[in-house]
């Protein structure tokens, strides 16, 4: 497999001001966060935790038999084989080793994503410091693979977002990147009369359907090659009985974008975006003369729709009844998780006020941050099932449902009571909540 090594090396572990860690070990302290060899100083904005950093450097992707490993070889293949350069060599080349850790200028501002941009919110992340974080996206890498020379590339790696809790959300997950840039002469090379058009135009306005630099036949073109590229690559994967259905929609470093949505269980699933890249984003990379397409995908979605994966936990499992289901000799080989025993859940609920006007507002992702910290991957669901404002004093209350099931085994009422009483002692002291229990 090619790999491009150090294209850029981990961020600098400021050892003059901390001590470097003396094992690969993750930790959160209260001066500084440890995580793959290197040591960053904490400030206020750091609120990454234990559970989640125990998951850096897990890498699923790379685990030899794991399903998302089989998924990202069958991806890989297929754009081997369907696509070659003039040599004969594969024309994509694939990167899956890159460190998650990354400068918050790599996660958003090489992707022109503005300062006051929703994405960047601490909510939302998890940040190390201020200026480090793990990546929300493969495509914080984009901009120093094009730099370095690429025009065709595939990318896959684990990124970290803070979300809600249900069966297809996890705040850990796998995303597979996608780019190709063209010359002139390789986007019109198959048009007739091809060398009298041109990519760019000089006095051009940025309309729904094209960038201001862009000429409309190369939008075209380029929307035609990327639907074309992805829609071979679903019908390779999943065959023609899969429904699929395009989506407009927005994406700072994209124009036009689209999402790619599939029918899973009965309700339409997003599983990819995708778009014309920006072009300023290629100028700043050195690539001024060329424009290109780009798509991520979200491994664990489309996985959970080819193996039948009801549950995304499921897939940090290391029950050896998951596992050995998807040791197979042939990458190619159709594979179906037989379900294991399907141990019941529990429910219980938990309400409180909201803080009162003047104090740290409340943020839902606080609250299910807060879940996972302490339950972990017990946790199948987290559910709002009442929101209610007092007609005399104002005062909101939110009611949530959190189902508990262990992916393995049953889980009994009192080691549930014993997390879920956690949870609400840690909401009144963290998130300022008044219990209503």
């Amino acid at each position: 497999m090619n790999r491009l090594r150090l294209l850029r090396p981990p961020l600098p572990p400021l050892a003059s001001q901390r001590r470097r860690a003396r094992t690969d070990g993750p930790a959160v302290g209260r001066e500084c966060v440890e995580v793959l060899g290197h040591t960053y100083p904490c400030d206020d904005f750091t609120n990454v935790t234990p559970k989640i950093l125990a998951k850096v450097g897990r890498n699923l992707h790379n685990q030899r038999h794991h399903p998302l490993w089989l998924l990202k070889e069958r991806i890989k293949a297929h754009f081997y084989s369907a696509y070659a350069a003039r040599s004969g060599d594969p024309l994509f080349s694939a990167h899956d080793n890159l460190s998650p850790v990354v400068s918050v200028e790599q996660n958003f501002d090489s992707l022109l994503i503005p300062p006051d941009h929703p994405s960047r919110k601490r909510g939302d992340n998890y940040y190390l410091n201020r200026n480090t974080m793990l990546r929300a996206h493969t495509s914080a890498h984009q901009r120093e693979l094009v730099s370095a020379g690429l025009d065709a590339f595939l990318l896959a790696g684990d990124v970290y977002r803070r979300d809600e809790i249900d069966a297809s959300h996890y705040p850990v997950f796998h995303q597979l990147e996608g780019v190709r840039l063209f010359s002139n002469y390789q986007l019109f090379s198959e048009v007739p009369n091809g060398e009298d058009l041109k990519m760019f135009e000089a006095a051009g306005r940025r309309t729904p359907h094209k960038q201001e630099v862009h000429s409309l036949e190369a939008v075209k073109l380029l929307e035609f090659n990327l639907k074309r590229t992805l829609g071979r690559l679903v019908r390779h994967l999943f065959g023609e009985d899969l429904e699929v259905r395009w989506v407009d929609c927005y994406f700072p470093f994209t124009h036009p974008s689209f999402e790619m949505e599939v029918r899973f269980h009965g309700d339409w699933m997003e599983v990819l975006g995708c778009g014309v890249m920006e072009q300023q984003l290629l100028n700043s990379a050195g690539a001024a003369d060329k424009a290109g397409w780009a798509f991520g995908l979200g491994l664990e979605r489309l996985a959970m729709v080819l193996y039948k994966i009801p549950d995304i936990r499921i897939f940090w499992s290391q029950d050896e009844r998951f596992l050995k289901q998807f040791r197979v000799d042939d990458i190619h080989r159709e594979v179906r998780l037989q379900a294991l025993s399907k141990y019941p859940p529990l429910h219980n609920d938990i309400s409180f006020w909201l803080p009162a006007a003047g104090e740290p507002a409340f943020h839902a992702n606080d609250f299910y941050e807060l879940v996972r910290a302490v339950a972990g991957d017990l946790v199948e669901e987290v559910t709002l099932l009442d929101d209610f404002t007092h007609p005399t004093s104002g005062r909101r209350s939110l009611c949530f449902r959190v189902a508990y099931r262990h992916t393995e085994r049953t889980l009994s009422q009192q080691e549930v009571h014993a997390v879920h009483g956690e949870i609400q002692r840690r909401a009144e002291t963290q998130l300022g909540v008044e219990g209503r229990y």
